[in-house]
C-alpha cells in the first residue's frame, strides 16, 4: 500500500494532506525518514511510523477502550457536557468510514454522570456483535445507592422489575450487595437509563454508577479517567467469542 494511503486510512487527513506530510519529511517509518508518498509498504497491523513527532501503530480496524470520566457525553454533538471524542487523538476521530460519520464510534452509551469502561471502534460488524441484544454480552456495573441495599431489593432485581415503557420484566443477570449502600449489577441488555430505573423500581436511587466490565474485559486499574488505549488482539478475540 502506498504510504499516503496508509496515513489516510489511519485518519491523518485527506490523501492530499497525507501526501504533503510525507513529501515535507514529516513521516518516518520504523525509524527511517520518508519523502515519497507513493512508496509501497506492507500494511500490516503493528507497522510503526511517526507523523510530525506523533508515534502511531497501523491498525486495519481500530479497537480501543476509554475510561469515561463523569461530566462527558457519548455524542459527537454534545448538548451540555464535553464529548468523549475530544479525549481521543485526532486520527481516531478522523479515520475514513464508508458511512456518513467518520472515526471510531462508541459501542453503546453511558450517561453523562456515569463513569467506566467504554469501547470504541470503526468495525461495524464488531459494533453489531457487541451491541445486539441477542448476543447477551454481559456488562457489569458498580452501583452506589442512596438508601441501604437489602436482600429484598437484590431478589427483586434478579427476579425482574417492570419499567414504565415495557411490560416485560427486566432482570439482572447477576446482582450482589457489596456494601451497605453498594451493589454489583450485571446486565445483558441495554435500555435507556436502565440501571437507574431498575433501582427506582425497587425503591432505591442511584447516586453513582460505574461500568467495570464488558464481557471478558475488565477496566484496567492503571487506566485513569479520560485515558484510552488500544485493545490487544487477544482482548478483541475474547470479546468476539465470549471466552
Amino acid at each position: 500500500m502506498q504510504l499516503q494511503e496508509i496515513l489516510y486510512s489511519q485518519g491523518f487527513g485527506t490523501r492530499r494532506v497525507c501526501a504533503g506530510l510525507v513529501q515535507q519529511g514529516y513521516v518516518t517509518v520504523q525509524g527511517r525518514a520518508q519523502d515519497d508518498a507513493f512508496a509501497d509498504f506492507e500494511a500490516v497491523d503493528g507497522l510503526a511510523f511517526t507523523v510530525q513527532g506523533t508515534p502511531w501503530i497501523y491498525q486495519a480496524k481500530a479497537y480501543v477502550m476509554l475510561h469515561k470520566p463523569a461530566g462527558t457525553e457519548c455524542s459527537q454533538k454534545p448538548s451540555t457536557y464535553p464529548s468523549i471524542y475530544t479525549l481521543l487523538p485526532a486520527p481516531l476521530r478522523q479515520r475514513p468510514n464508508k458511512g456518513a460519520v467518520q472515526g471510531v464510534q462508541a459501542i453503546g452509551r453511558l450517561d453523562q454522570d456515569t463513569t467506566g469502561l467504554l469501547l470504541l471502534t470503526d468495525d461495524g460488524q464488531f459494533i453489531h456483535r457487541m451491541g445486539s441484544p441477542k448476543h447477551h454480552v454481559p456488562k457489569v456495573y458498580e452501583v452506589t445507592a442512596k438508601h441501604p441495599v437489602d436482600a429484598g431489593q437484590v431478589s427483586k432485581l434478579l427476579a425482574g422489575v417492570v419499567l414504565d415503557d415495557d411490560p416485560k420484566p427486566v432482570r439482572a443477570a447477576a446482582c450482589e450487595a457489596t456494601g451497605e449502600h453498594t451493589l454489583r449489577l450485571t446486565l445483558t441488555e441495554g435500555k435507556y437509563h436502565q440501571v437507574k430505573r431498575m433501582l427506582a423500581a425497587v425503591g432505591n436511587r442511584v447516586e453513582a454508577l460505574h461500568r467495570s466490565r464488558i464481557g471478558e474485559l475488565a477496566l484496567p486499574a492503571d487506566l485513569a479517567p479520560g485515558q484510552w488505549r488500544w485493545l490487544a488482539p487477544a482482548e478483541v478475540q475474547a470479546l468476539r467469542t465470549g471466552k
